[in-house]
Parts: structure tokens; sequence; C-alpha cells
């Protein structure tokens, strides 16, 4: 079974085309990154998996362990195994923290001692669970917040967006072991435009997005070190000459 399967998706935000044909298959335990310049699409194609309404859907379909959930609202997915941390999540104010990761923990035995053990995995003050959701939060707390969200959850398949962006090298080390241990067993689909987190997370595979389309896959290290060479500009020669036959 596979753990996401998408199949020519092509998605508009208000009517403005987004994503093409997007073909991508993520087997049940294998993690892949999805590299690309801003603005190509990667978040959208991770708020069009989420099921975030103003991504229509104009063709294609989204299954997730073989059933079909392109037309399923955003809680459904969660239920049946979906999670993600965000790039910029929003501020919540009078939401705590410790509020969310409760929901999540609330038929654990002990709730208290298990917060305690997740923030000090994740090098987070235990005060961090009593602040407002976000607020006065810097870069790397925020990444640790929304990587504590995700240990609680326990998804079966977690995305994760820009995990590397704003961490200094001390948390990104400290966010990239936890991840990886934590996706052992796991399916899961890391974006990044840098690539800084494959330091310290294991990937089975690559893929490029260039202008809403999938410009190419391969061997993570083999892909990152070309980008890393020649920019993306390399991967957009792959899509004229895609366009040529």
């Amino acid at each position: 079974m596979d753990s996401l399967k998408i199949r020519d998706l092509s998605v508009e935000v208000d009517g403005k085309r987004i994503l093409n044909k997007i073909n991508l298959m993520i087997p049940r335990g294998e993690v892949h990154v999805l590299f690309g310049p801003n603005a190509s699409g990667k978040t959208s194609l991770l708020m069009t998996i989420l099921g975030f309404p103003n991504y229509k859907v104009i063709s294609g379909e989204i299954l997730f362990k073989d059933k079909n959930i392109t037309n399923i609202p955003i809680d459904e997915r969660v239920k049946l195994g979906i999670g993600v941390a965000f790039q910029n999540p929003p501020v919540i104010r009078g939401v705590k923290l410790a509020d969310i990761i409760y929901n999540f923990l609330k038929n654990e035995h002990d709730l208290k001692k298990k917060e305690i053990e997740l923030c000090e995995i994740l090098n987070l003050k235990e005060e961090f669970l009593y602040r407002d959701l976000n607020f006065c939060f810097s870069g790397g707390e925020i990444k640790r917040s929304e990587i504590l969200q995700i240990l609680a959850q326990k998804p079966d398949f977690v995305m994760l967006d820009e995990p590397d962006s704003g961490v200094d090298v001390e948390n990104l080390g400290i966010i990239g072991k936890v991840i990886n241990d934590f996706l052992k067993d796991r399916s899961g689909l890391l974006i990044t435009h840098l690539g800084y987190i494959l330091r310290y997370v294991e990937v089975d595979k690559a893929h490029v997005l260039i202008d809403g389309k999938i410009a190419c896959s391969g061997e993570p290290i083999k892909i990152l070190d070309q980008i890393l060479k020649e920019g993306y500009g390399w991967c957009e020669k792959c899509l004229k000459m895609e366009k040529k036959h």
C-alpha cells in the first residue's frame, strides 16, 4: 500500500493555475524531499494535500492509504493520519501551546510527564507550554513548537514545510535529529529550498518542483549537489526539453 499517491493533479487559486499535472507517489515507510525555488508551488502542494478549500483541484486526485481524499475536509484527513508542520504558522492569542498538546496527549497515562519529556527532547523550555501559541516566539522556537505538536499527534504521514528556514545551526541539529528519529517507520514529505535539513534527516527520494510542475526526480544527494552547483536553472532546462518532446 502506498502512503500517498497523487495523480495528474492540477490546482488553481483565485482562477490562477499554480500546480499542473503533478504525479507523485510516496510508498509506506519512505520519506521524500521536495526542492524548488521560491514561488514554485511547494507550499501550495502541501496545502492542497491537507485540503485547504481555497486550493481548488480542477483535475486529478489525491489518495492516502488507498483512499481518495481529494474532496474530503481537513479534519477527516488529519484523522486518517496526516500531520503538518507549517513554515509560517499563525499566532493565536488565547490558545496556549499546552491546549494543543493536551488535545493529542489526553489519553496518555501521565500527561504532564509526557509534555515535559517532549519539551526536553526539543530543548524547549516548559514555560512555552503556557504561552499563547507562537506569540513572541523566535523563528527557532516556532519551529520547535511545530515539531512538538507533530510528536504529540504522531501522524502516520507528516509534511514538514521548510523545517530548516530561520533556524540557527545548534537548533537545526536538534530539530533534524528529532525529525529523523520520528520518521523511522513512518512516511513523510520534506519541503526545502536549500536542503540544510538533509544533513540530519535520511530521505529516500528527491523531487524538484518548478513553476508548478515536477521537473525531475532521483537520488536526494545527487539532486541537491546539482542544485548547489548550478542552481535551479538546470531543472528549467529539463522542463523546456520535455515541452519540445
